[in-house]
């Protein structure tokens, strides 16, 4: 297939830093972040929780920190993970300075909520002396007082000017390894905010949209102002926010990272939406293979359609497709090529077993190509 859009992206050149083993900006891949939703005091059950969204593909996990115990379980987590931890701090200086001391990668702040300047200087230093970064973090529902003032209400300019302020007293300090975030709920804000943002610096940016809903309706929202944000080329790290468990924001980033073509992990299944003319259960069957395929991590694609009217069609784009037929029997492509029918009753567990033995020989096949690049 010769038509790709998502190589006409010009994604917008930003500094780049370090979050713990992950490069964020510039060239590096764009990271897919999640939170934890445990008391981090219960170090066991957060770092359950963040082994799902690892086996989910999260890059990054923040970890809210706002007491002296969360803080002190955060050793403890840090080194039982095998992804960066970012420390989430609001109101108290102390324990971004204790979770730096814990092994956090980087530290979330609001410097609105942070106060003073000379505690963001204590927190820039305990960055500096234990090798973290600083997200920015500003958000439409905590901005400064003095902000609110001047523009009557949380608007683009506001959040922005936020921004900038905060990252002139970083800058001040001699200190560069952080990234920005101007969030807030209304999609429509957190775009323009962004786009202004990108158009007068090179800060790397995490671009999400704050306290977005329910799985559903969070993702509908996250996918239009995250997907409009990283059409237009901005962001270097995402979060979907949802009233879910981390590992489903984990999904959803990495579809939305999929269906633009900016990044590839897992099975991508193309499926229709099923009709009368179905010749096998295509709600059912695909439900049943997101499930049985979850486990694979080498990007491929895969085509589920109940007819022939777009099945062949379909097929021709995808490493493996399956066609409804007649009398209970269904066409099986490879490579865009029809090469054999299987039963309607033995249907997914073929499928399973060809995309279990196409994704091993991609695998395999990227090892050699690698290895031969070395």
């Amino acid at each position: 297939m010769s038509y790709r859009p998502y190589q006409q992206i010009q994604r917008r050149v930003s500094r780049q830093i370090r979050v713990g083993s992950v490069l964020v900006g510039g060239d590096a891949p764009i990271a897919v972040q999640t939170m934890t939703n445990t008391p981090a005091e219960d170090a066991q059950a957060t770092i359950a929780q963040i082994r799902r969204a690892e086996l989910a593909g999260v890059d990054i996990v923040r970890v809210s920190c706002p007491t002296p115990e969360s803080t002190a379980a955060l050793k403890e987590i840090a080194h039982e993970v095998n992804v960066p931890i970012v420390a989430d701090i609001h109101f108290h200086y102390k324990r971004a300075i204790e979770a730096a001391q814990a092994g956090a990668a980087c530290l979330r702040i609001n410097p609105g909520n942070i106060g003073s300047k000379e505690r963001v200087k204590e927190v820039v230093k305990a960055a500096r002396d234990y090798g973290c970064s600083i997200r920015i973090g500003v958000n439409a529902g905590s901005l400064e007082r003095h902000l609110l003032e001047k523009y009557g209400e949380p608007n683009p300019e506001a959040l922005v000017e936020s921004a900038l302020w905060h990252a002139a007293h970083l800058q001040e300090l001699d200190f560069h390894e952080f990234k920005i975030s101007v969030k807030a709920s209304d999609v429509f804000l957190a775009v323009a905010a962004y786009q202004q943002l990108a158009d007068v610096c090179d800060h790397p940016l995490h671009v999400g949209i704050t306290e977005a809903g329910s799985k559903r309706a969070g993702t509908v929202k996250s996918s239009i102002g995250i997907g409009s944000l990283l059409w237009a080329g901005i962001g270097d790290t995402i979060r979907v926010s949802l009233s879910a468990e981390p590992e489903e924001e984990v999904l959803v980033g990495w579809d939305i990272l999929k269906s633009l073509g900016i990044r590839h992990r897992g099975v991508k299944i193309i499926s229709c939406p099923s009709c009368a003319r179905q010749g096998f259960n295509v709600i059912e069957t695909v439900s049943v293979l997101e499930e049985r395929l979850a486990h694979i991590k080498t990007p491929m694609s895969l085509s589920i359609i109940g007819c022939v009217e777009n099945g062949p069609g379909e097929a021709l784009m995808t490493d493996i497709g399956v066609t409804g037929g007649g009398a209970g029997r269904h066409m099986v492509y490879h490579a865009g090529r029809t090469d054999h029918t299987v039963e309607g009753n033995g249907m997914v567990e073929h499928i399973v077993e060809l995309v279990e033995k196409k994704a091993a020989e991609i695998a395999a096949a990227a090892e050699l190509a690698k290895q031969a690049a070395e």
